[in-house]
């Protein structure tokens, strides 16, 4: 019988991993977009 609960835990980590990424890579562009305002200033 497939154990679906360590199923469900793989899926939760990844999907947990992954937005940390996008959060991560977010962060980076406000940074990229707020230095870049400045220096026009």
């Amino acid at each position: 019988m497939p154990d679906y609960k360590e199923m469900y835990l793989i899926m939760m980590r990844a999907a947990e991993q992954a937005q940390n990424v996008l959060i991560e890579a977010q962060r980076k562009c406000e940074e990229l977009y707020v230095e870049a305002d400045d220096q026009e200033e």
